[in-house]
């Protein structure tokens, strides 16, 4: 057979071996925002599986912008350059890495998740946070409303994390505006009370996003992919909506991003969500559809024949696989042979090939 899930796609300049692409997953092991040995040996691990594209986890473009005290940074060149050792033997392998670029807002300033306690002190490396407006997430510190200057420097941090990324290696850089992140907080109404050119209207709340796509875009040029996550809607009556992230992709598509990969939730932590296998995947299918943008699929999609389906279907256009790669880093090469195909392997695992396994020295 032909897979689908394993048909090559070219954005831009970069052509990726597949559609089976590794969610950026956060894992609270860097040292002032500086890549650790874990980051080496977790991502490299999905480097020898086969994927077509691994995200690096969410990296702040300022010390304030990460989640917690022990993830990634792109605030400057050493946090960059200890990415070049990881980048390179990705590439060694002939698969391509991308970067998500975020800032947290008012859900930043985190103990690591293991941690006793959740909220870092000043003393143990904790900031304060900053949003669209001072409304708190659940029981967090109250978050200070950032100022239209602060708005447009954030912009600029976005864009100089952005240039670093190009000249560590990266191929893609994805913003991050999804899961109740700063540029959600802006763009829901449930977070963003604001009575300037920030808030109230639509295209108010979608302007620093906009913006900053745009800025990046200039900035980077017209080789290199340019993806934005958002979360398709906050699943909570008045937020944001299918609509309106159907309307920000088409806008988002002018700028110059390529690809939205949707997600969803993560604004309010009380959201009634019904999840299951796929769940997330008629909402990339609208988008894709309402935009006429390429999108990716994310949430609970663990089967061969179920991401076949999803790129089979035109549902979406790759499959981003969060937790079933942590369960098995090289879930890619294991589908493939599920699905009948062929495809590169490292060249240390061959002996292990089910289809056309060649011979080796027993």
């Amino acid at each position: 057979m032909t897979s689908s899930l394993f048909t090559p796609i070219k954005i831009r300049s970069v052509e990726f071996a597949n559609r089976v692409w590794v969610s950026p997953m956060c894992q609270y092991s860097a040292n002032d925002g500086v890549v650790s040995e874990w980051h080496r040996v977790h991502l490299g691990s999905f480097a020898t599986g086969g994927v077509g594209l691994i995200m690096v986890e969410a990296t702040g473009v300022e010390p304030e912008a990460r989640i917690s005290i022990g993830c990634t940074g792109m605030w400057n060149d050493k946090q960059a350059q200890a990415f070049k050792p990881i980048i390179d033997f990705v590439h060694s392998q002939g698969v391509k890495i991308g970067i998500q670029l975020a800032h947290a807002g008012r859900k930043g300033s985190t103990m690591v998740p293991w941690d006793d306690h959740e909220i870092a002190s000043a003393d143990e490396g904790g900031w304060e946070t900053v949003s669209a407006s001072p409304i708190s997430f659940r029981d967090f510190p109250l978050p200070r409303e950032l100022t239209i200057a602060e708005i447009n420097e954030l912009t600029t941090k976005f864009v100089e994390a952005s240039l670093r990324s190009v000249e560590a290696g990266f191929d893609v850089i994805e913003i991050h505006a999804a899961h109740g992140y700063l540029f959600h907080q802006f763009m829901s109404p449930i977070t963003n009370k604001r009575t300037d050119q920030y808030g109230g209207s639509f295209e108010n709340r979608i302007r620093f996003l906009v913006d900053t796509a745009k800025a990046i875009r200039e900035h980077i040029g017209n080789e290199m992919p340019l993806f934005t996550r958002i979360s398709a809607t906050d699943w909570v009556e008045g937020g944001w909506d299918v609509e309106e992230s159907i309307a920000l992709a088409k806008i988002l598509k002018e700028v110059g991003v390529d690809l939205i990969d949707v997600s969803s939730g993560g604004l309010v932590h009380d959201a009634k969500i019904t999840t299951g296998p796929g769940y997330q995947v008629p909402l990339a299918a609208q988008v894709k559809a309402g935009a006429d943008i390429l999108t990716s699929a994310v949430g609970i999609i663990t089967e061969a024949t179920q991401a076949e389906e999803i790129i089979s279907s035109k549902s979406s256009d790759a499959v981003m696989i969060g937790r079933q790669m942590l369960r098995n880093p090289r879930w890619a090469i294991s589908a493939a042979e599920e699905l009948g195909e062929k495809i590169p392997w490292s060249l240390q695992l061959e002996r292990s090939r089910r289809l056309g396994a060649r011979k080796s020295p027993q």
